[in-house]
C-alpha cells in the first residue's frame, strides 16, 4: 500500500490557482530569458539532460512497481537542475561522487541509460554487472565514483579523490554531493577540516531538498543556512536556487574556478525539492500537499527552462523532437534491462580483490 500511495499523482489544484501559478512562472521565465548572458544552446542542452533524468526516474518508478527492481530505490525527480548545472561547470578528468539518490548524477555524467537501468534491475548488462543495484554502481570512464548507501560516507571518499588531485598537482576538482540529512554527520566535519588544512580541490554540494527521510531540515538542523556550515574552517560557502539550472551553473563555475586556483575547498548549498518520497516505500505524508503543488507549479526546473527557451525562440516542434528522442532512449533502456540476462554465478567471485 505504501508504494501505491507514493506513486499516486497529487490532486490537481483548482483551475484558477493553476492558471495564476502558470502565469507567474511564465512572467519570471520571461524576465530571466531576457538576460543577455543566457546561452540558448547551453540551456537547450540542459533542458534535454534534465528531461532525460526525469523520464528515466519515472520509468524506474514504474519498473519498481512491477517488481522488476528490488531493494531500495531513491528517485531524483524534482532535483534535476542541481546535478545538470554542476556538471556543466566541470571538465574532462574532474570527478563526481554522491549518495544513494544517484541515478540522475550518472546520467548527467554521461553514463548510458541502458547500463544504469540494467543495473537497477540486477542484470549483467548493468554498470556493476548486476551486483550493485541502485546504490552501488560506478564508471571509471566517466569519473563517476558512486553511489554510496551509508549516509555521509561518500564525503570523506570525495575528499580522498580531491587529495589525489592535490598530491598529483593537477587542476582537477571533485564534486562531492550529500544531502541536508547528512550535513550533520561527523565525517562531514572531519572532511571539512582536512580539506581546509590542505586546501583540497573539493567542492562540497549539499542538495537540500528540505527532508532527510521524513524529518524537515528545520527540525533536524540548528543551522538554518547550511552554506555557512564550513565557516569554522574558513571554507567559502554560497547558497543557490537549486531549481534554476543556470543559477546552479553560475555558482558552480565560481566554485570550480576557486578550486582550480588552489583556493579550495568550497561549499555550495543547493535549495531544491524532491517530488517523491525518500524512497519508493515512502508515501511522504509528512509534508503538506499544498507545498508539493506549489513547487510543481511555480518552481519546476524543467518547466521553467522550457518557458525561458520559448521566450528565446525555441518552437514547440523542437521541444517535441527532444521529448520523442528522450522517450525512445528510456524505452530502449527499459527493454534492454529486461532482456539482459541475470549475472552468471561466477560473478560472485569477481571485483572482490584487486592485486597490488
Amino acid at each position: 500500500m505504501a508504494q501505491a500511495a507514493e506513486t499516486r499523482k497529487p490532486e490537481k489544484a483548482t483551475v484558477g490557482a493553476s492558471t495564476r501559478a502558470s502565469t507567474r512562472a511564465a512572467t519570471k521565465a520571461s524576465a530571466k530569458a531576457n538576460d543577455p548572458g543566457i546561452d540558448r544552446a547551453q540551456l537547450l542542452t540542459a533542458y534535454r539532460t534534465m528531461l532525460l533524468i526525469r523520464r528515466f526516474e519515472e520509468k524506474a518508478g514504474q519498473l519498481y512497481g512491477m517488481q522488476l527492481i528490488g531493494g531500495f530505490c531513491h528517485l531524483y525527480i524534482g532535483q534535476e537542475a542541481v546535478v545538470t548545472g554542476m556538471q556543466m561547470a566541470i571538465g574532462e578528468g574532474d570527478e563526481v561522487i554522491t549518495s544513494y539518490r544517484d541515478h540522475g548524477h550518472m546520467l548527467a555524467a554521461g553514463m548510458e541509460a541502458r547500463g544504469v537501468m540494467a543495473e537497477l534491475t540486477g542484470r549483467s548488462g548493468g554498470y556493476s554487472h548486476g551486483k550493485g543495484g541502485s546504490m552501488h554502481m560506478f564508471s571509471k570512464e566517466r569519473n563517476f565514483f558512486g553511489g554510496h548507501g551509508i549516509v555521509g560516507a561518500q564525503v570523506s571518499l570525495g575528499n580522498g579523490l580531491a587529495f589525489s588531485n592535490w598530491y598529483r598537482e593537477n587542476d582537477r576538482v571533485c564534486l562531492t554531493y550529500f544531502g541536508e540529512g547528512a550535513s550533520n554527520q561527523g565525517q562531514v566535519y572531519e572532511s571539512f577540516n582536512i580539506a581546509a588544512l590542505l586546501k583540497l580541490p573539493t567542492i562540497f554540494i549539499i542538495e537540500n531538498n528540505k527532508y532527510g527521510m521524513g524529518t524537515s531540515v528545520e527540525r533536524a538542523s540548528a543551522s538554518h543556512d547550511l552554506s555557512k556550515n564550513g565557516v569554522p574552517w574558513r571554507i567559502t560557502g554560497a547558497q543557490v536556487d537549486g531549481m534554476d539550472v543556470l543559477a546552479v551553473k553560475a555558482a558552480a563555475e565560481v566554485a570550480v574556478a576557486a578550486c582550480r586556483k588552489g583556493e579550495g575547498p568550497y561549499l555550495l548549498e543547493a535549495k531544491t525539492y524532491r517530488y517523491r518520497g525518500h524512497s519508493m516505500s515512502d508515501p511522504a505524508r509528512y509534508r503538506p500537499r499544498e507545498e508539493l503543488q506549489l513547487m510543481r507549479t511555480q518552481h519546476d526546473c524543467i518547466e521553467n527552462a522550457r518557458q525561458r527557451l520559448a521566450v528565446l525562440g525555441v518552437e514547440d516542434k523542437q521541444f517535441k523532437a527532444i521529448d520523442d528522442e528522450v522517450k525512445a532512449i528510456i524505452q530502449d533502456a527499459a527493454d534492454f534491462a529486461q532482456a539482459s540476462p541475470e549475472p552468471d554465478p561466477s560473478e560472485l567471485w569477481t571485483d572482490v580483490l584487486l592485486e597490488g
